[in-house]
């Protein structure tokens, strides 16, 4: 065992005595900072330790009893809350954090902190903040131009990297030591964090800064599913080419990123990914917070990689309404006992068919989808047969990553002819996305 210890007398440094190092030494912490009246009641003795070979299966004591914690309890413990995993690599450095309103950690009492905020407290530096599609505080719509700005409550600057900056700019980068990436997904392709994630690896890779990806659960992990996107349709609703819902966390994907050379002239970011406990893919997981403005719920969580499609559609999937992505509905459609008229709200300032009576379905009630449902996508078209106004517009192609999606239901073909036609390319995928899982 080994230890630093210096002795603090107003600005002046002056090394323990030997009688003082016995006595620290007795003392039964792996890591400690106490405050003692050592050699007289005006002289204020600061303990600094820093101990080296007090190990256990690799890891320091004191981490031994958090870890019998995490085992012993059923939850699920995200990256972010494992603090005692990458705090050390925070410590003494200029840190830019990559997050929003889902960057949070789960308090002793149970409530939510946000991450920013612990590690402020921890006297971590945090020189700034970078926010995705929605903006820091998630309140932004889907496709709203999101300005930089300032935190309110810690005065940090905020970086909007959704709008005409998407990756940070070696500016942005300058004297930043490490990039702290803590956001939530929902593992499905068109959903822009993964992009976000994307972009900030790239940067940090062509400017040498390391990047810490805290991961968490992925509530539509426990399925694969849908075509795999094609080189020609590549944007920021999709960049790589992995099937619509592709069942990995977001510390999975960062890692598939960095392997499989999709990064800007092939370079690889230097990541760390910090696990979760207590998780496998088919872990059943509530967000405690919604991760975009039109996700709600559980519900809208699970129905949204099948009902997005209707982003690229002549119908509305519920924007404006308190049922966003659990309804579907149309002006053009023939009436039904189901029905709904859009407004704007917080979710959406302008929703399509804003102010018109639309009939459909609702889809509250469905039970989990392990699959994406194309029966919705297929009904809604043969509805609009005959309507002037074309069923599918031009951003459809983008979100189902191909041409051919379209056409097949154009052309009438049934379900399941339309998941035969994506085996062969999910079938690869899935080798692939077997080199980096951690659970």
């Amino acid at each position: 065992m080994a230890a630093i210890a210096i002795l603090i007398i107003g600005e002046e440094i002056v090394p323990l005595s030997p009688f003082e190092k016995i006595t620290l030494f007795a003392m039964k912490y792996s890591t400690f900072k106490t405050i003692m009246p050592f050699r007289s009641a005006k002289i204020t003795l600061f303990f600094l330790c820093t101990f080296i070979s007090c190990k256990n299966n690799g890891q320091s004591q004191d981490y031994s009893s958090v870890q019998k914690a995490e085992k012993q309890t059923k939850e699920v413990v995200v990256g972010a809350n494992r603090m005692y995993l990458y705090i050390k690599d925070l410590r003494a450095k200029n840190i830019a954090v990559v997050t929003n309103q889902t960057g949070i950690v789960k308090t002793e009492k149970g409530n939510y902190v946000h991450l920013i905020d612990t590690l402020l407290k921890k006297k971590i530096d945090i020189s700034k903040v970078f926010a995705p599609e929605h903006g820091f505080r998630g309140e932004a719509d889907a496709g709203e131009m999101v300005k930089d700005g300032k935190d309110s409550k810690t005065g940090l600057p905020i970086i909007s990297l959704y709008g005409k900056n998407k990756k940070p700019t070696p500016e942005q980068l300058k004297e930043v030591d490490l990039v702290l990436f803590d956001l939530q997904d929902v593992g499905v392709r068109f959903y822009t964090y993964i992009s976000t994630l994307h972009y900030v690896m790239e940067a940090c890779a062509e400017q040498h800064i390391p990047i810490i990806v805290l991961d968490r659960p992925n509530p539509n992990a426990h399925y694969i599913d849908g075509p795999v996107l094609k080189p020609q349709f590549k944007s920021f609703i999709g960049m790589h080419p992995v099937p619509v819902v592709y069942g990995m966390t977001i510390g999975e994907y960062a890692q598939m990123i960095n392997g499989e050379k999709w990064l800007h002239g092939g370079v690889t970011a230097d990541l760390k990914v910090i696990p979760l406990a207590n998780y496998t893919h088919q872990t059943p997981y509530r967000l405690p917070v919604k991760p975009s403005p039109n996700l709600p719920n559980d519900m809208s969580i699970n129905l949204y990689p099948s009902l997005c499609f209707f982003e690229g559609a002549n119908v509305s999937m519920g924007r404006g309404t308190s049922q966003q992505f659990q309804i579907y509905g149309s002006p053009y459609f023939s009436k039904s006992t189901f029905s709904f008229t859009p407004h704007p709200n917080a979710g959406d300032k302008n929703p399509k068919f804003n102010g018109k009576l639309c009939y459909g379905e609702d889809l509250s009630k469905t039970p989990r989808l392990n699959q994406l449902n194309l029966s919705w996508l297929k009904k809604a078209f043969e509805q609009s047969k005959g309507v002037k106004t074309p069923f599918f517009t031009s951003s459809f192609n983008r979100i189902a990553g191909t041409d051919t999606l379209k056409k097949q239901i154009i052309e009438g073909k049934t379900e399941a002819e339309i998941r035969q036609t994506w085996q062969k390319e999910l079938g690869k995928f899935k080798e692939v996305r077997k080199k980096y899982l951690l659970y």
